[in-house]
């Protein structure tokens, strides 16, 4: 796993309209192999970084929601339409950032992969932990322990 992003950490859309910066580390790293997400992205799956609230914010522009208007809300540049990040429905504690918005993603690697019972045939994320749709909530809990002990751990060597 790679190390946690160094801190402040600025980044935005493709065109730049949209800038955002994070101040804490994620709680966890992630990829997404339903539907969806391959679509949202036009990719095979979609590269998240689960964010607290309160370490990530919007410093220039305003992106619009898009994507399915649920009750999660999908947040895109409404010039050049990239997926900037999710505010899922219910976890106003939470923003799940794609990591790939910031200046430097290279820190980031999947530490679990999610709806692998979609996952497109060549698609590998080398993600540690893999499961068929979400994991079970009670597993959530020991897997941002091992995530956060894992980046701990990396970022003193």
């Amino acid at each position: 796993m790679s190390s946690k992003p160094d801190l402040p950490s600025e980044g935005g859309c493709r065109c730049g309209r949209v800038r955002l910066k994070i101040s804490k580390a994620p709680i966890m790293t992630m990829a997404c192999h339903c539907t969806g997400c391959q679509r949202m992205s036009s990719s095979a799956y979609s590269l998240s970084a689960l964010m607290p609230t309160d370490g990530f914010e919007i410093t220039q522009g305003e992106p619009v929601i898009g994507g399915l208007q649920g009750e999660t809300r999908h947040y895109f540049c409404d010039y050049c339409l990239s997926w900037m990040f999710t505010r899922p429905a219910g976890m106003d504690w939470l923003v799940n950032m794609r990591p790939t918005m910031l200046d430097d993603a290279s820190w980031c690697a999947p530490f679990i992969e999610t709806f692998t019972s979609e996952k497109l045939a060549f698609a590998e994320t080398g993600a540690r932990h893999s499961y068929k749709t979400f994991p079970p909530m009670e597993a959530y809990e020991g897997l941002i322990a091992e995530y956060q002990a894992l980046a701990q751990s990396s970022s003193n060597n």
